[in-house]
């Protein structure tokens, strides 16, 4: 089945490349953030913001696209978002809590210390 973008309207193929143009811009930025910045610990940050910000803006733009193409309510990308938003900010502390046990086991001084509640008593 074809769904022919000729056929909608300018507001909705306007408001749809909005969308994509956003989440692709977001996107590009997290790519940037993560060539730019210098530690590993800055840079996994960046990419995880792009992705769930930037799919936002595709999955908006998806959505609003199918939904005038096929004159009926298109929703299920939400749970592509869904999805993307739970997983990635799981995986960045998964990757993060590795590196830092690495980082400390190796003794490399780009880790950040223990927090010990006994410092913040002394402060």
């Amino acid at each position: 089945m074809m769904y022919p973008a000729m056929d909608l309207p300018v507001w909705v193929a306007a408001l749809v490349a909005f969308f994509l143009v956003v989440g692709a811009l977001l996107a590009l930025i997290g790519a940037i953030g993560f060539l730019r910045l210098p530690s590993f610990y800055e840079r996994i940050h960046a990419p995880t913001l792009g992705t769930s910000w930037g799919i936002g803006g595709v999955m908006l733009g998806s959505m609003i696209f199918f939904s005038a193409a096929t004159s009926r309510l298109a929703i299920h990308e939400i749970l592509i978002g869904v999805f993307v938003t739970v997983t990635t900010p799981i995986t960045l502390m998964m990757l993060a809590r590795a590196a830092l046990h690495r980082d400390r086991a190796e003794g490399n001084r780009e880790a950040p210390p223990k927090h010990s509640p006994q410092a913040d008593k002394n402060t």
